[in-house]
């Protein structure tokens, strides 16, 4: 094992993988602070990811864990509309780190950020018990008529229809699969490991939804990270953190199993589960969440893949799918968790 050389030499592989200049950048790396080109609001979001709590490294390439890092904070500016601009790393290293895992940790990281157009700007490095990455993200809203555009989770009416971008339900499968199996799991279940290990945020659906409320009435959005019982209630305004006064929203939800991926219907067949249960109680699908007026939808459908409607927005107050009401079944908090487990993103503070 190669030990680690000083901070400089961190520094000197970090700068093999990601560009010191960028067009929002009018300073980059180097200087206590980074210096942002731009005429527009920015979208700003971050996100710890912890050893044993988000992740294990038991069957995590270093790779992988780049990509999911960064990718995590992505999806956040996807669910605001964004355009990524760039991010900041604070990194924390413990003994058994060395350069070869560090370059391939950054190799997963930079190949994302290439394929977003994201600078990474700055940060911090620090020696730590166990590894521990914190990326804070930044893009710009979408202009409409010289004013931005950007996507919040609040906003739905009753007889708004509500929509997902993306798959519910896979990254749940792959985390029980591979903390079952480890990396063997891959051979059997290939696409719900991938969506577990290497996310894949939605920033062309978000970019596309903020357009389309340029010149309607704007979605209601967010980033589907804690799974839909989770974060339904979040976008309806029912967890409280919106500040919204008025009559309680609710959700009458539609979700047959043909529009779940056929390998969270052979898992749940597997082990006697319900399968709809599996995909509202699914965390960290990093798919989109959202409502719209009924009228945006042929548009909506017609031009982002993996969209697909799964009900309508009510003014009742409650949860309600295929009938069944969900007021029983709760989705994973990482303070009500027992220590070890590591599925959902939690929220920011």
């Amino acid at each position: 094992m190669l030990s680690l050389p000083s901070e400089d030499g961190i520094l000197a592989c970090l700068g093999r993988h990601f560009p010191n200049t960028h067009p929002s950048l009018l300073l980059g790396r180097g200087d206590d602070c980074a210096v942002l080109r731009g005429d527009r609001p920015l979208c700003v979001s971050s996100d710890l990811f912890l050893e044993d709590v988000h992740f294990r490294r038991a069957y995590f390439t270093p790779e992988e864990l780049g990509h999911k890092a960064l990718a995590v904070n992505v999806s956040d500016l996807a669910g605001c509309g964004a355009r990524p601009l760039a991010f900041t790393l604070c990194l924390g290293l413990p003994d058994w780190a060395d350069m070869e895992w560090l370059d391939a940790f950054f190799r997963g990281m930079a190949k994302l950020a290439r394929e977003q157009r994201m600078a990474l700007a700055g940060g911090d490095l620090s020696r730590c018990g166990e590894l521990h990455v914190s990326v804070t993200v930044w893009g710009e809203s979408v202009q409409a008529d010289q004013s931005p555009v950007f996507l919040s989770r609040g906003g739905s009416m009753p007889g708004d229809t509500l929509f997902v971008v993306g798959p519910l339900g896979l990254a749940r499968v792959g985390l029980s699969v591979l903390e079952s199996r480890g990396r063997a799991a891959l051979e059997d279940w290939p696409m719900a490991c991938a969506a577990h290990l290497r996310p894949e945020p939605q920033v062309g659906a978000g970019l596309m939804l903020a357009r389309a409320g340029c010149n309607a009435r704007p979605p209601a959005l967010m980033d589907l990270s804690d799974g839909l019982m989770r974060d339904l209630p979040r976008l309806l305004g029912l967890s409280g953190e919106l500040g919204l006064h008025g009559d309680a929203l609710g959700a009458d939800l539609v979700l047959p199993q043909r529009l779940l991926h056929a390998e969270l219907l052979r898992y749940a067949a597997q082990h006697g589960k319900n399968p709809v249960h599996e995909a509202l109680l699914g965390g960290e699908d990093y798919a989109l969440l959202g409502a719209c007026a009924p009228d945006m939808l042929p548009a909506l459908h017609a031009a982002i893949p993996g969209f697909f409607a799964i009900g309508t927005v009510t003014d009742g107050g409650g949860l309600v799918c295929n009938g069944e009401s969900l007021d029983g079944l709760r989705g994973f908090d990482h303070f009500e968790a027992a220590c070890g487990r590591t599925t959902g993103e939690g929220e920011e503070a």
